[in-house]
């Protein structure tokens, strides 16, 4: 097998240009503005309004774009792992990050007497694919274990091949459910993977368009517009024909919805071609995006206490104050997160690291 190989401009002397790290920022503030909406029962506070106001379309708006910065997330980590190896050091500093917020933050919630001890409970904690079907983590250490094999078959292939193969799979898990409303089961590793072949494919096959600013930004902007205005719409119709709120986000309600994937892809090659060099204080923020993601999202005892307790996402909606309540929370929560992170990183991972490197593991 003749691997393919393609220079990248946004890896520089083994660097990673900043461009794709701001969109790994961005990638992940879209997440937690999600799961501001999502997980704080906010979403049943609107749905009760017989009338959608001014902070209503807000939110709707602030939030709708969760399942977007997974795609985000995972197109960037398609289109550098592409051409790369996994090797047992990346994936051991993936699963150690993932087993060290787990079991720190759950032996701060049990022995604070917040959450009550579950087998249940013990057993996600200690094993990460134990909820594969809807857990984020278990799923993207599942994926990463599959981008050998993913590779080994995408490099197998020719250019019209793998088009063919990113045509079918688009058509059976983004077009059928987005416009026939087929109910097509699947989990996110398998959508990963659909994801891996997207952006393996812009990444070995670059076109003229791709790397055109001008045209990917203008693709950028029509998907964005379209997403709020699909947002905006359901929402308002579901108000005239007393339906759920939440069929405002059709279209972007799931990572393979056309729209959740459109501005997803769309976003990534408007970044990928941007040119802001290197900068430090981007790309140190971007390494611990992850880590915001496991503190933050790390279970539904965090989700309580984070979105209910502690910041009280619903008093906030019902002062009248949710606009700038939910904006500086989630700027907030990122900025403690990171700073958690990297302190994380420099007492911990740096160390260890450091002495498997001199014993070669």
């Amino acid at each position: 097998m003749e691997t393919k190989l393609v220079k990248d401009k946004n890896l520089r002397g083994g660097v990673r240009s900043s461009n794709i790290e701001l969109f790994r920022i961005l990638s992940m503030l879209m997440i937690v503005a999600h799961h501001y909406l999502v997980n704080s029962g906010l979403l049943d506070c609107i749905d009760a309004q017989a009338s959608l106001h001014f902070q209503d379309y807000f939110l709707l708006l602030f939030g709708w774009a969760g399942k977007t910065g997974i795609n985000c997330f995972v197109l960037i980590t398609g289109y550098f792992m592409c051409t790369s190896h996994i090797t047992k050091k990346k994936f051991g500093k993936l699963l150690a990050e993932r087993y060290f917020y787990t079991i720190a933050l759950w032996c701060i919630f049990f022995f604070t007497g917040y959450e009550v001890f579950s087998v249940k409970g013990f057993l996600k904690m200690i094993f990460p694919f134990f909820t594969v079907a809807d857990n984020f983590t278990g799923c993207y250490l599942l994926f990463y274990l599959l981008i050998p094999f993913l590779n080994k078959l995408l490099h197998a292939l020719t250019e019209k091949e793998h088009f063919w193969l990113m045509v079918w799979c688009l058509g059976v898990y983004v077009i059928l459910p987005s416009f026939a409303r087929a109910n097509v089961v699947f989990n996110y590793v398998t959508w990963f993977s659909i994801l891996f072949i997207i952006a393996s494919y812009i990444r070995l096959y670059p076109k003229d368009w791709f790397s055109n600013t001008k045209i990917t930004w203008m693709l950028m902007v029509v998907s964005l517009i379209l997403s709020w205005e699909s947002v905006a719409v359901l929402a308002t119709l579901s108000r005239m024909v007393g339906k759920n709120i939440g069929i405002s986000y059709f279209f972007v309600s799931d990572s393979n919805k056309v729209l959740a994937l459109a501005t997803g892809v769309s976003a990534f090659l408007f970044f990928k071609n941007i040119k802001i060099g290197y900068n430090k204080i981007i790309n140190t923020i971007a390494a611990s995006t992850f880590g915001v993601l496991l503190i933050h999202a790390n279970s539904n005892t965090m989700r309580r206490w984070l979105w209910q307790d502690t910041f009280n996402n619903v008093g906030a909606y019902e002062s009248g104050n949710v606009v700038i309540h939910a904006v500086v929370s989630v700027v907030l929560i990122y900025a403690v997160c990171t700073v958690i992170d990297l302190i994380r990183i420099r007492l911990v991972e740096n160390p260890i690291m450091h002495q498997l490197d001199k014993i070669n593991i």
